[in-house]
Formats: structure tokens, sequence, C-alpha cells
């Protein structure tokens, strides 16, 4: 009788491709807030879906794993958190247009620390079975950027405010709310890859 073993999965590595789509749907964010075409948009949501699709790859292989390289509650939410990113990039997209609202200099902003914050998570995640120092300094700039975002997202936040529409007013706090929360969520991303380091040292 012949027994056949199935191989078995690289969480590095499929936590990597995760953050690395991420990074991607990010690029294309940045570029939606440059230049709002439709087709851009389409872009960020195209990227989004195919984000998912890697995280619930990464969580089925999971779930047919017994032994894995790091804690299975950690892979479990850094899939999770990583992909959360870029679902707040889809919702901020979604509601852009179709509230018909385009973008300004602190959604720019916001983009451009955005995509900083996931490539810096993407590189920490590489890093995490090769060297522990490295990842920890993609950590550290990670949440730098995270903390950019907010700076941002308050400044926006203070303009906003000195307008009279309350429609625009609302209109905008929600969007800009989706960029925060997209911030939030690469923090959290960097918060567990730090945990993942401490306990793997």
């Amino acid at each position: 009788m012949f027994f056949f073993k199935k191989k078995r999965a690289n969480f590095f590595n499929l936590l990597h491709d995760q953050a690395m789509k991420v990074e991607e749907g990010m690029r294309a964010l940045v570029l939606y807030m440059k230049d709002p075409h439709p087709l851009h948009g389409e872009t960020v949501l195209r990227l989004e879906t195919e984000a998912d699709e890697l995280r619930r790859k990464t969580v089925d292989e999971l779930n047919l794993t017994f032994v894995t390289p790091i804690d299975r509650e950690d892979i479990y939410a850094l899939s999770r958190a990583v992909d959360d990113m870029v679902d707040y990039a889809k919702s901020t997209v979604e509601e852009m247009m179709a509230f018909h609202v385009g973008p300004n200099k602190h959604l720019q902003l916001m983009a451009g620390g955005l995509v900083e914050s996931a490539l810096a998570i993407a590189d920490a995640i590489e890093e995490l079975p090769k060297n522990k120092d490295k990842a920890s300094e993609r950590v550290v700039y990670a949440k730098k950027r995270e903390n950019y975002v907010e700076h941002c997202y308050r400044e926006a936040l203070v303009e906003l405010f000195k307008e009279e529409n309350l429609v625009s007013i609302l209109k905008m706090r929600e969007i800009y709310r989706h960029m925060s929360n997209a911030a939030d969520h690469g923090d959290e991303a960097a918060n567990i890859i730090g945990n993942i380091i401490v306990k793997t040292m």
C-alpha cells in the first residue's frame, strides 16, 4: 500500500502573496486618487477580489494543516488584518464613485502612506523566516506610516469641518474614515508580526 503525503503548505509564502496583492491594490488606489477614472476604480475592486481569494487559500491550507511554523492564531489574524487593508480601499473607491466625490490632496497623501505601509508589511513577512532584525525594522516603518496616515486624517477632518455643506461633510467624513480604518488594520498587521518575532526569537 502506498501512502501519499500532502506537501506541507508554506505559510510564509502564502502570507507574503497576500500582502503583495494588498500592496498592489494600494498602488491602484494611489493611481485612482491621481486620476479617478472608472477603470482605475475597477482595478482596485478587482484586486480586492483577488486578495480575498488568496486569503481563502491561506485559510483553507490552515484548516488542512496540523503543524504550522508559527501559531495558527497568528497566521489567521495576520491574514485577516492584511486583507482588511484592501477591503477598506475597496470601500473608499466604491463610495467615492457612488457619491460622485473626487479625490483631494488629503486622500492622495493618505493613499501614499497606505501603499508604503502595505509594502513594509509585505517586506516584514518576507523577512520573518530569514532575518528577524530586518523584519523588525520593516514593522517599525509600517507603524510610522500608520501614524502618518492618522496625522493626515486629522488634518483632513479639521479642514472638512470648516465647510458649510452638511451633505458634503458627511460624504467626505465616511471616505476619510475608510482610509483611517485601512491604516488601523495595517498597524494591527504590524503588531501581529512584531508579536510573532518576539515568540520566535
